[in-house]
């Protein structure tokens, strides 16, 4: 760890959060906007495996550090990518995501702000998506001329419905907060995402986190 602003600062693209039953798992390249480029997406499979493994983990939460969730694929990484290389980027993210929809555990994500493209595949992967009041959710891939590929094409419309989901493919359009609860896309608005992410947590399944207690850093 080092220090930075007067804050920890991991050299990981991921950092889990662990005490008891509950863990946080962030997103830790706020300077970069939180992308998921082929390291995040490495450490993120190996951090959510071992936790989903864990028999005494009831809920692990999603969120980013600083105030992106998280940006989607890296564009630098998709522009090198083949034919052949790009399916397997594909399928990599679908496998991820199919896993964290597939958990025994209580899946939140924790959206404290910007969530676009493959950030916003990962919230819909989550059973539960808590968004700060000033996030910002949408799909930009078509302004690049792509369209993920990391399963929210399946998950969007089941969520918003086939109309809702391919203006939001096509047009690019941000949704914020408040429209994205109206459309069903999040379930919850706070102030706090992790803090309502947090109760949630509590309520379905009596999963607590008390960081003045001491909670387990990696």
């Amino acid at each position: 760890m080092t220090k930075e602003a007067g804050h920890e600062v991991s050299r990981h693209s991921v950092v889990v959060e662990e005490q008891g039953a509950l863990a946080i798992i962030r997103l830790n390249r706020p300077k970069e906007r939180n992308p998921l480029s082929v390291v995040t997406l490495t450490e993120l499979d190996a951090a959510f495996s071992t936790l989903a493994a864990h028999e005494k983990i009831k809920a692990i939460i999603f969120t980013g550090a600083g105030d992106i969730f998280a940006s989607g694929a890296n564009i630098r990484e998709l522009q090198a990518l083949t034919p052949a290389t790009a399916r397997e980027f594909a399928e990599r993210g679908q496998r991820l995501f199919q896993k964290i929809s597939d958990a025994r555990q209580l899946t939140i994500a924790a959206i404290n702000g910007y969530c676009m493209g493959g950030g916003l595949d990962l919230a819909l992967a989550c059973a539960v998506r808590c968004a700060a009041t000033a996030a910002v959710l949408a799909h930009p891939g078509a302004r690049f001329g792509i369209i993920t590929g990391w399963g929210g094409t399946q998950r969007l419309h089941r969520l918003v419905g086939t109309a809702r989901a391919i203006e939001m493919f096509t047009t690019t359009r941000r949704l914020n907060a408040r429209e994205a609860l109206e459309i069903g896309l999040v379930d919850l608005l706070e102030d706090s995402a992790l803090e309502g992410a947090l109760r949630i947590a509590h309520s379905q399944c009596g999963a607590e986190y008390a960081p003045e207690d001491g909670g387990t850093t990696s």
